[in-house]
């Protein structure tokens, strides 16, 4: 007896509601699993993500770019802000570095996207697509791809082994209403051994910054537990005044960081995407875009199967993850690396880390071709 479901898709997130929607085009039918909601958010999420090109694309061909969207909050503003520059200091060497848009003629460099704006949209769109059934428990299908997070249980069930090399450090997260607009700019500190990001919300000219601010543990633990007017100031310190004095919006919230990878992605009829299957360090900003390509990649080797081929083959599954992994091991890579550089104390790495990033700086085709990178349009 054949199956009622093609696919079923564990996790109900970005990742999992966007593989819903592109599986859907090719008329599968498809069971979207997510555990029900036994509690209410204790206040406005603030969660926001940085997303590249590809990703836009991958979102617009889909027609769930929220780019008319605005904030749940009461300030009510654009859900999405493009990157036109970002600039980055490392305060150990006195050294900086920019990128522009405008060097390689891109609209912008990325986008600051409010993430409960995109998840709503991308909710819509499931609830009118037909082919696409939301259920709370995991149905027999000829595919099972599990998008629930780092910590899928689902994962371990199905004997997937996940190796996790934990950093030393923590991730601060918050919203900050700035006196001064931010421009469109987007900020980034290296300060010994912490990482300090203000990314630009709420238009062009917004006073809105997402702050993602990467620190040893028992340093976080201290600032979360401090009044929020005091890590706002903490905040205005560690950026020298960038924008001038600070509010914070709503409750900060941490999490550990670490370089995280599954040894195998895919099983018969069993496949792991976005974080389940691996996760990284912030510092790039590539984790959701990562975890699109995933999807999209897995979307288009079903898509382009032999029509004798069954859904979950491995064969036909081992397709994805071949390509995924030395995509993510590429991205992995140049995070890893960098969080390692930039937390040397030695004063000669620190010289000769500066002198490299001034050195990056002025050379224009070095530049373009890493813009291109992150974009991921190159």
């Amino acid at each position: 007896m054949s199956k009622k479901y093609d696919v079923a898709i564990l996790g109900g997130g970005v990742v999992g509601l966007t593989l819903a929607l592109l599986l859907a085009r090719d008329r599968l039918r498809i069971a979207l699993v997510t555990p029900p909601r036994t509690t209410t958010p204790a206040g406005p999420d603030i969660r926001a993500y940085a997303l590249n090109q590809a990703a836009r694309q991958l979102l617009e061909s889909l027609r769930v770019w929220p780019a008319d969207a605005v904030t749940a909050d009461a300030a009510g503003t654009p859900a999405v802000t493009a990157v036109t520059r970002m600039w980055i200091s490392d305060a150990s060497s006195n050294a900086a570095l920019t990128f522009d848009a405008a060097d390689t003629g891109a609209e912008a460099l990325n986008w600051i996207v409010d993430v409960p704006a995109l998840e709503d949209r991308l909710a819509q769109a499931v609830r009118y697509q037909g082919g696409i059934e939301v259920l709370h428990e995991r149905p027999a299908a000829a595919l099972t791809v599990v998008c629930e997070g780092k910590r899928s249980a689902s994962r371990a069930a199905f004997g997937f082994h996940y190796d996790s090399k934990p950093y030393p450090h923590t991730a601060m997260a918050a919203r900050l209403q700035c006196e001064r607009p931010h421009g469109g700019v987007a900020r980034q500190w290296f300060r010994g051994d912490e990482i300090l990001a203000l990314l630009p919300m709420g238009g062009e000219q917004g006073h809105e910054v997402a702050l993602v601010w990467s620190m040893p543990h028992e340093r976080a633990r201290e600032w979360l537990a401090r009044p929020h007017a005091a890590l706002a100031q903490g905040v205005e310190q560690a950026c020298e005044l960038a924008l001038g004095a600070m509010t914070l919006q709503g409750q900060p919230a941490g999490w550990p960081l670490e370089l995280s990878r599954a040894d195998h992605w895919v099983q018969p009829g069993i496949a792991l995407a976005g974080d389940a299957a691996h996760a990284m360090h912030p510092l790039a900003g590539q984790g959701l875009n990562v975890g699109l390509g995933d999807v999209a990649e897995l979307a288009r080797v079903l898509h382009g199967r032999e029509y004798w081929r069954e859904l979950g083959d491995l064969k036909l599954l081992r397709r994805y993850e071949r390509a995924r992994q030395a995509d993510f091991a590429q991205m992995a890579l140049v995070t890893d690396s960098l969080f390692g550089l930039f937390g040397q104390p030695d004063s000669r790495v620190q010289a000769l880390r500066g002198w490299g990033l001034r050195g990056f700086d002025r050379c224009a085709p070095l530049k373009r071709w890493a813009i291109k990178q992150a974009m991921g349009s190159a």
